[in-house]
């Protein structure tokens, strides 16, 4: 079972990291709010199914408000993601995005005073050098889209904080399927307003169902059983393949191309997102529900 459950866990880390190609066909059409709208609004009809209608009836009052904060970060991490698409690789955007997991112990210590193990302040050093090396090439030039990123990978790391303090006192599904509504509505909103209407096209409607099924429906549920099912160590390592396989799917499908010193680079972020979370093998007390945000 545990065989199963960590392969299961690869198709997973393979599916994330190929749904940025999906995002970057989308994003160079230039379509941001709307395409995002598209997806959480069809994943929250996809995951729908799996809610019991019981729970939907007994949810409290406070489980709205923490669905409608969660839903409102997504929205911020996952439409700066998608803009940064328009202007940057799948596989920047991969390695990048894989950022939060790294800030997390800092915005917990700036925010919540809970301080940081040490082997986090080197793995931020690592990240930091890496996303330097990977987005630059080695000059003193950010690019556009990593920026966006970036940012977008703080919106993350505050997302997965309120659901790790938050949405774990309250169902799963149904809390998935608020913040996914919440986030699509959003996105919607700004859309409508800011945004011509998509064209219908085939790569379009390609990458919406792509991650909306498989990326946040299909991933979501076969996330929750495997990691039933594995320990923490497994689940940790397997889902932070996600970058790697952003960078790979970009190189075989979009023939996206990178120097010796922005491999290296990436090959940094990834140790930093592995070293970050070493602490937390060790003692066996990670909760990978919050460590794959940012679909």
């Amino acid at each position: 079972m545990r065989l199963r459950a960590d392969l299961t866990l690869l198709v997973v880390s393979i599916i994330w990291g190929s749904a940025f190609v999906a995002q970057r066909v989308a994003g160079q059409q230039g379509s941001v709010y709307l395409f995002n709208a598209a997806r959480y609004l069809l994943a929250a009809l996809v995951v729908l199914p799996l809610v019991r209608r019981a729970n939907i009836a007994s949810m409290p009052k406070t489980q709205y408000k923490w669905m409608f904060i969660a839903g409102f970060f997504l929205f911020a991490g996952s439409a700066l993601q998608q803009a940064g698409m328009v202007y940057t690789t799948a596989g920047n955007a991969g390695f990048i995005t894989a950022l939060y997991v790294v800030l997390v112990p800092f915005v917990l210590f700036f925010f919540w005073r809970e301080k940081p193990h040490w082997m986090s302040i080197v793995a931020v050093v690592l990240a930091g050098v890496g996303a330097f090396l990977l987005s630059t090439g080695g000059r003193f030039e950010v690019q556009k889209g990593d920026a966006l990123e970036l940012i977008g990978a703080l919106f993350w790391t505050f997302h997965v904080i309120i659901l790790g303090k938050f949405a774990s006192k309250f169902e799963a599904m149904s809390f998935s399927v608020g913040q996914l509504f919440v986030c699509g509505m959003l996105n919607l909103g700004v859309g409508i307003f800011t945004e011509p209407l998509m064209s219908f096209n085939w790569p379009l409607a390609f990458a919406i169902a792509y991650t909306a099924f498989f990326s946040l429906g299909l991933c979501y549920t076969l996330q929750v059983w495997a990691q039933q099912h594995t320990p923490p160590a497994d689940a940790a390592l397997i889902l932070s393949l996600e970058s790697v396989f952003a960078v790979l799917s970009g190189w075989l499908l979009l023939d996206e191309r990178l120097v010796f010193i922005q491999i290296l680079g990436a090959v940094l972020i990834f140790i930093a997102v592995v070293l970050s979370q070493f602490k937390e093998w060790t003692s066996g007390k990670i909760d990978h529900d919050h460590l794959v945000e940012g679909r």
